[in-house]
């Protein structure tokens, strides 16, 4: 492997980076876009990885709030909402991602399993399911979720090379963080899960 030319004043940084190349199998963790990916539409995201092998990798972006809100997703799909207040007024659907856009995800802590759900950890499940959204409008869905639209794709090898060439930072998942309505600082606290400043991150990176 080429020596990696990372402009950063925790050296640490390099060495997490490192190790991540290692790892053969990347589901269950969080992808923390780094200062090169600005401009695109990745850049300042934070996604769960929650498939990863040898065809290629899937995840959610989990901090890119559309306009639309939970309740424009119930009264498109026609379910009624039995909860009073302005919950699903204030919770936002996410952009989960360029691919499928059209396609809901739900990610959710563990509990009750719906039709097409995932386990991925002891408290992190995504599904597809209409029913898992009817449960919630009826306020006997899970406790913690969010929805998103769209998902985030990767061919074959494709997002290893994406790491190797310092476009991205992992961590492993915590639900608090996904869970979390604070999208500005999910970035920031993904990041400081591994006990790194993404500000101290210069964008100049790349391969010496």
């Amino acid at each position: 492997m080429k020596g990696m030319r990372l402009v950063v004043s925790d050296q640490r940084l390099v060495t997490l980076m490192t190790e991540s190349h290692l790892s053969n199998n990347l589901e269950n963790q969080f992808l923390i876009a780094m200062p090169q990916l600005g401009g695109s539409y990745f850049a300042n995201t934070v996604t769960y990885l929650w498939k990863h092998n040898e065809e290629g990798a899937l995840g959610i972006v989990i901090n890119k709030p559309l306009r639309a809100c939970i309740a424009d997703i119930f009264d498109e799909l026609d379910i009624i909402c039995d909860i009073e207040g302005d919950r699903f007024h204030m919770q936002h659907v996410l952009a989960g991602g360029p691919v499928e856009r059209d396609k809901g995800f739900i990610i959710h802590d563990s509990g009750n399993q719906w039709e097409s759900s995932i386990s991925l950890a002891p408290n992190i499940t995504i599904c597809t399911s209409k029913t898992i959204l009817k449960d919630i409008a009826a306020g006997c869905g899970p406790n913690n979720f969010l929805v998103a639209l769209g998902c985030a794709g990767w061919e074959a090898g494709q997002l290893e090379q994406e790491i190797v060439e310092n476009a991205w930072l992992t961590a492993p998942a915590n639900s608090e963080v996904i869970f979390s309505s604070n999208y500005g600082s999910k970035a920031r606290e993904a990041a400081a899960l591994l006990g790194i400043d993404l500000q101290q991150i210069s964008p100049e990176a790349g391969h010496s």
